[in-house]
């Protein structure tokens, strides 16, 4: 069956009516993967990187001049993105403590978080290979303790991990500008990078890693151990070594919705033309209906509620309908 699953983010701060939009739209439905929402509008201890400094064990951060930074000791900001993970936990349970499908989890990448935060002293920890390496285990550590009280949290669930990396291609390619905007540092080299990545994924047993940058490296994603990959339907360029890992057991959550504009509503219709586009000529039939998930192609958080609400909506609809099409 097809699924459906929102990325990440959505709009406003009421966290529990975001958990109520997710369980009601997402939780009825065949197919459908609720999963627990983030609201960054409420401050950037709810932001992308903000959450990934609340999962870290025993490595401190602190917010300073609107830069998230390395420090001796856990900041305001850090103490309040933990804060506001165990809360956000806390309340989805209340929704979804006797649900017995799967659900989601967000959390950023080790390379995306290393791209984002500073050194004590200045410059990214990307460029320190020590600190990043030190990184990587910190948040490796603490997502696994993440979904241990996840599953205490929710036991009749299936808890599945999605780790965000908008920013791998630009590791990879040695795109990521240094602290003063100048120059730019050093390409990271494909093994280090699945060596970093992979705890997480052994760690969730059946991850999906999200990038909505365009570049990413589908057998990168694989030698890393993930069982799937998220990305924007726009964004994929070869489709010939997705094809051959979809084929091989490999699963894809198809970014199909756009988010650029948040003013468009989408039909139903409209969806499933857009993947069958994509879909149809790599001629997997069937069984690629079952390795197959429809998302918005990036977080939701710049739509309004309603928009939100209707897009996911959208996507519950349009996987059943590409589902009964990929089976004809």
């Amino acid at each position: 069956m097809v699924g459906c699953t929102g990325v990440g983010s959505l709009p406003g701060t009421d966290f529990p009516a975001a958990a109520r939009l997710v369980m009601d739209v997402l939780g009825g439905a065949d197919g459908g993967i609720p999963h627990l929402p983030e609201l960054p509008a409420r401050g950037p201890w709810a932001s992308m990187v903000g959450r990934g400094t609340a999962v870290l064990t025993e490595l401190p951060a602190e917010l300073a001049a609107g830069e998230w930074r390395l420090s001796d000791h856990p900041g305001v900001d850090q103490r309040r993105a933990r804060a506001t993970l165990r809360d956000d936990l806390d309340r989805f349970q209340e929704d979804a403590h006797d649900y017995t499908g799967t659900v989601k989890l967000q959390v950023v990448g080790p390379w995306t978080l290393a791209a984002a935060l500073f050194l004590p002293l200045g410059g990214r920890v990307l460029g320190d290979r020590a600190a990043r390496r030190d990184l990587a285990q910190s948040l490796a550590d603490g997502v696994v303790e993440l979904l241990a009280q996840t599953r205490r949290r929710l036991p009749s669930a299936t808890v599945m991990l999605q780790v965000d990396e908008p920013a791998l291609p630009a590791v990879l390619n040695g795109a990521v500008p240094t602290e003063g905007g100048y120059f730019r540092h050093r390409a990271v080299h494909p093994p280090e990078v699945a060596e970093a990545l992979r705890p997480l994924a052994e760690a969730a047993a059946s991850g999906v890693l999200h990038c909505c940058a365009p570049g990413l490296d589908v057998g990168l994603v694989r030698a890393a151990g993930f069982a799937a990959v998220s990305l924007d339907q726009d964004l994929i360029g070869d489709v010939d070594p997705l094809a051959a890992a979809i084929d091989d057991g490999f699963g894809l959550y198809l970014g199909c919705l756009p988010t650029a504009d948040s003013a468009r509503e989408w039909r139903p219709d409209d969806l499933v033309r857009r993947a069958l586009t994509l879909l149809r000529p790599l001629e997997l039939g069937p069984a690629l209906a079952d390795r197959l998930v429809h998302t918005p192609a990036c977080g939701l958080a710049g739509f309004g509620p309603r928009q939100a609400s209707a897009a996911l909506g959208a996507l519950r609809r349009a996987s059943e309908l590409v589902d009964d099409a990929l089976r004809q």
